[in-house]
């Protein structure tokens, strides 16, 4: 039985071969408690040489990037172009319940290690590999990052302002949605295994898994035959903007108690025909959205912003104030400790704040600071542990750089 103070994934293993387009995916995994090996090449994972850097000092130690991604996992130099390290990659996969890779499709037949030896070997092995367009069909060998899936996926056409060229995603969209589509994935996979005793090989396309994630897109284009248009700030809904107070900016929404909106508005002399009754329904507010919006606009300019707030709140008027990044942190105390987590990587100075996960358990915590390991840190100890080597053997695969 698993202790009530575990991770609700304790006693999981995984194996994590990814590069930097997949790591998120174990990383999940990792913050709900399972033990994740974070296998990588004897020079250093690609992450790692990928800033910003800790004090600005680029370092394959230092990276925040790298960090981010690889929160809770162990680390594991292994050389798997070499024979040493494919056939201690297999020995380790016999007693591993996942394994999830992001090489080129192919690459895992070629080092010995694909799905018909790994499901030989360990038949209740769970493998996720992810690439940019799956592992068959004619765009399997192409190369694409972040960028290219977002276009792919129609991510990039639909976003930016109406006649204007489309605007690049902020951040990492593809990748993360692969990875969240490879998490649920796997948790389904090995749920499976529970009722049949074997495990499965998914196959994810990060271009399909970005076209998944755009998610009012695919429903307009199959109801309607025709391309999502971009519409700035609007939501898609037509019921949610973004406009500009006096100090910063809000987001409007048109969801709320109606009535008791326009008579705020109207108290300060700024409702112009929102008063009319045609604007009680919700669909006539969504078919004049561009005129609601500009009114309200007009309204919202020589407002505080953070008095907007307060008293739309007290109206039960779901406004929202837009928050750079940094402003998440500035929030209360008990707001702030919800939001954050103290973290640390090995080797460097004093913990530091992280973004804390999304969910909590109430009868399953990890318990200690999320952690991200140095290049290879824990290779000695798994080699010892998982596979019974000695010292001395450790010592040999480093010198010839197996590890």
């Amino acid at each position: 039985m698993t202790h009530p103070g575990a991770g609700a994934l304790a006693g999981l293993r995984v194996l994590d071969l990814t590069g930097h387009r997949a790591q998120l995916c174990a990383r999940l995994l990792a913050d709900m408690g399972a033990d994740v090996i974070k296998v990588e090449p004897p020079s250093g994972d690609d992450a790692r040489r990928i800033g910003p850097f800790l004090d600005d000092l680029p370092h394959r130690d230092r990276s925040l990037f790298f960090w981010f991604y690889n929160l809770n996992k162990r680390s594991l130099t292994l050389d798997l172009k070499h024979s040493r390290g494919a056939d201690m990659l297999l020995q380790l996969a016999r007693t591993a319940d996942v394994v999830i890779e992001s090489f080129a499709p192919g690459t895992l037949d070629q080092l010995g290690l694909g799905w018909d030896i790994l499901h030989r070997e360990n038949p209740a092995l769970v493998l996720c590999s992810i690439a940019p367009f799956g592992q068959t069909g004619p765009y399997r060998d192409y190369i694409a990052d972040d960028t290219v899936l977002s276009a792919l996926g129609g991510m990039l056409y639909v976003n930016g302002f109406p006649n204007h060229a489309p605007v690049r995603p902020l951040g990492l969209q593809a990748y993360h949605s692969s990875a969240y589509f490879g998490a649920i994935a796997v948790m389904l996979a090995l749920l499976a295994r529970d009722r049949t005793a074997e495990g499965n090989w998914i196959d994810l396309s990060m271009q399909e898994a970005t076209a998944a994630a755009v998610e009012h897109v695919a429903g307009g284009f199959f109801e309607r035959n025709e391309a999502e248009p971009r519409r700035g700030t609007l939501h898609w809904s037509r019921f949610f903007r973004v406009g500009k107070c006096r100090d910063g900016y809000i987001m409007h929404c048109t969801l709320g108690d109606w009535t008791s909106l326009i008579e705020w508005v109207k108290s300060d002399g700024k409702a112009a025909d929102l008063d009319d009754p045609n604007y009680q329904q919700p669909m006539y507010r969504y078919l004049m959205a561009e005129h609601v919006f500009e009114v309200l606009d007009d309204w919202v300019k020589d407002y505080p912003r953070d008095e907007l707030l307060e008293r739309a709140q007290l109206l039960r008027q779901p406004y929202a104030t837009v928050r750079p990044p940094e402003g998440a942190v500035r929030r209360r105390s008990a707001d702030r400790a919800r939001l954050l987590r103290r973290g640390r990587a090995s080797g460097t100075r004093p913990p530091f704040p992280l973004s804390r996960r999304a969910v909590s358990f109430q009868r399953h915590a990890v318990a200690g600071h999320a952690a991200s390991a140095v290049d290879g840190e824990h290779t000695g100890e798994i080699l010892r542990d998982e596979l019974a080597m000695a010292p001395e053997a450790i010592a040999v695969l480093a010198a010839e750089g197996v590890i």
